[in-house]
């Protein structure tokens, strides 16, 4: 970057110039004027430290005020492209507000100078990124009215012929929008804290659902999975608070399987701490998603996981033969070997249900063993699959 030095009294630039360049004061001061003669305003006065000159590039359009060097000043200067990478790697939501915040900064410069404001066309980044504002505002208070529902899904113990435990998931039905996806609402949670009382919610629910199964006589009572992000996953005291709310429902902590995904064991030391203080408690864990674009042979060799869902996509493969169930029989192998249980997700037919017997798997779980409910429908309907 070069630098630029000013005598008081020169001009730094001038008002409709061409926005090339943005300018970090490094000393002396700048003053920001509107109008000539008579008619002109102070804006601002500008010391070491501030930019100047900013507006202009970020949204490529001539310079709406004059700069005056008020104290000799030495200035770095900031090329375009330098300010355009940075902004084009923000968050679109914070894009979105800088946007609207020069659109009301050119308005108030307009009306002071007796015109109509300049016409604005928000584009489609932004309207994406004002409905995304919207949409964490509205779970937020689906959150604190408690309409966000949970739904079991449940998970069938191949060679005990039973339904052995459930998943549960999140689910949000929109007041406006209908059902939203979780892959959508989720992402937008782990965005920002609201992820972490998302799962303190969801694992409330958890334990409301054994409780209340326990009430309705189920048993031997099944044990639910928790999915577990990646935030919630950072935060000091998780597993504590688990076996607290546990505790408080007087249910074992076999009751919950935590379930964390392979993304989130790039962080070792994290999810070993984790795993040790849920081995030391009695609750199990499951890496969820293997054989996903994460998959690293590492992860199960350096943590040891006591169940490993595979992804459903091996499922699939089952039924063609050949390579496809090869890859499930060596995986479903490598998984024994490791001391683990083997979980199969997406199995949708008796056929793949019976191959995953021939293998020894011992958990399935897919359309064919039940789709998520909610509680209601689970506790009036738990007869187990024949």
């Amino acid at each position: 970057m070069s630098r630029r030095t000013l005598r008081a009294g020169e001009t730094l630039f001038r008002e409709h110039d061409p926005g090339r360049s943005a300018y970090l004061i490094e000393s002396g001061a700048i003053r920001i004027v509107v109008g000539q003669g008579e008619s002109a305003m102070t804006l601002a006065d500008l010391g070491a430290g501030d930019l100047v000159g900013e507006m202009a590039m970020i949204d490529d359009a001539p310079r709406t005020a004059t700069a005056i060097a008020i104290e000799d000043a030495v200035l770095l200067v900031i090329d375009r492209e330098h300010l355009a990478e940075r902004v084009a790697q923000t968050d679109p939501v914070v894009r979105a507000l800088l946007g609207g915040q020069l659109k009301r900064y050119r308005a108030m410069l307009a009306t002071m100078r007796g015109l109509d404001a300049p016409e604005t066309i928000a584009d489609a980044e932004d309207i994406a990124a004002i409905g995304k504002i919207r949409l964490e505002s509205q779970l937020r208070d689906a959150l604190i009215g408690r309409r966000l529902e949970m739904h079991l899904q449940p998970l069938y113990e191949v060679t005990q012929q039973h339904v052995a435990g459930y998943e549960a998931l999140i689910r949000w039905n929109h007041p406006e929008r209908g059902p939203i996806s979780p892959a959508e609402f989720i992402a937008l949670a782990e965005e920002t804290s609201l992820i972490v009382p998302v799962g303190e919610y969801m694992l409330q629910q958890a334990i409301d659902a054994l409780v209340a199964m326990r009430q309705r006589g189920i048993g031997p009572l099944p044990f639910v999975s928790i999915n577990v992000s990646p935030r919630q996953l950072r935060e000091a005291g998780l597993i504590q608070a688990l076996i607290d709310l546990l505790q408080a429902a007087e249910l074992p902590t076999s009751a919950v399987k935590l379930e964390i995904t392979e993304s989130q064991v790039l962080d070792y030391a994290k999810v070993a701490d984790v795993l040790s203080a849920c081995r030391e408690a009695g609750i199990r864990v499951a890496l969820d998603d293997f054989g996903t674009g994460f998959s690293n042979l590492s992860h199960l060799n350096e943590l040891r996981f006591d169940t490993v869902k595979i992804d459903q996509a091996f499922a699939r493969g089952i039924e063609s033969g050949g390579r496809g169930m090869a890859m499930l029989e060596a995986i479903v192998s490598l998984v024994r070997a490791i001391g683990a249980d083997a979980l199969v997700e997406g199995i949708e037919t008796p056929a793949q249900l019976e191959a995953l017997r021939s293998l020894g798997v011992r958990y399935a779980q897919g359309y064919l063993i039940g789709k998520p409910l909610p509680l209601a429908q689970v506790l009036g309907d738990d007869a187990p699959l024949r």
